[in-house]
């Protein structure tokens, strides 16, 4: 999914497959408890740093309605597919998006929560240890990274489960390979002390890493 040359059709196909694959593995779990002590709130603003089809924004404006909280989303992604998929795949999703670079964003574009899902192991490390202090550079209130955690368990499941339910081309191929690009107690360790920056790396069922200030 990383290919610019992908059609905007074929780009949609995959972000449905992906989207049923993160509902499977629980990938809403570790963003609604980050957004858990912001829910006595009134208004809270969020932008997703590589927003893809809208699906974490869906569950954050979800969270808002749940809760009252007036949720103003905003959606970064490299891609131009990126915000049209998002209104076919979420109609009633609100949200403003923007296609970029995330290091190229404005400096007065700042936000209350800062969002970033399987975006970091698709990095260099220095592009991550420059990605987390742009997030605390940006993030008013706190941000968070959810990512993978790099586990034989999770290659081998993916593989098998990716092809037995038929899944799209790109996410049999991309799970795997993003698997094997992710992380370990240890690579965080060292990317946030490099960073500089105030953070704590969290495991969290199943697979998962969740990063964020608190």
């Amino acid at each position: 999914m990383d290919d610019p040359a992908e059609t905007e059709a074929a780009w949609e196909t995959a972000l449905r497959d992906l989207g049923r694959l993160n509902r499977w593995t629980f990938a809403d779990r570790p963003l609604h408890e980050f957004l858990e002590p912001f829910s006595g709130r009134r208004r809270v603003s969020v932008l997703d740093v590589g927003a893809g089809g809208g699906d974490v924004l869906a569950s954050v404006q979800a969270w808002g309605e749940r809760h009252g909280v007036t949720t103003e989303l905003a959606g970064l992604d490299l891609s131009p597919h990126a915000g049209p998929c998002a209104k076919r795949l979420h109609p009633d999703l609100r949200a403003r998006w923007i296609t970029g670079d995330v290091f190229e964003l404005p400096e007065e574009e700042r936000f209350d929560l800062v969002l970033c899902t399987l975006v970091a192991h698709h990095m260099p490390d220095a592009g991550v240890v420059r990605l987390l202090r742009w997030l605390d550079a940006r993030a008013e209130q706190d941000w968070l990274i959810l990512d993978l955690h790099r586990h034989a368990l999770s290659w081998a499941g993916l593989w098998l489960g990716t092809r037995l339910l038929r899944m799209d081309s790109m996410v049999i191929h991309d799970s795997t390979a993003s698997v094997g690009r992710g992380f370990r107690r240890g690579d965080w360790t060292r990317l946030i002390a490099e960073a500089g920056v105030p953070a704590r790396a969290r495991r969290r069922f199943p697979f998962r890493w969740a990063v964020s200030r608190g």
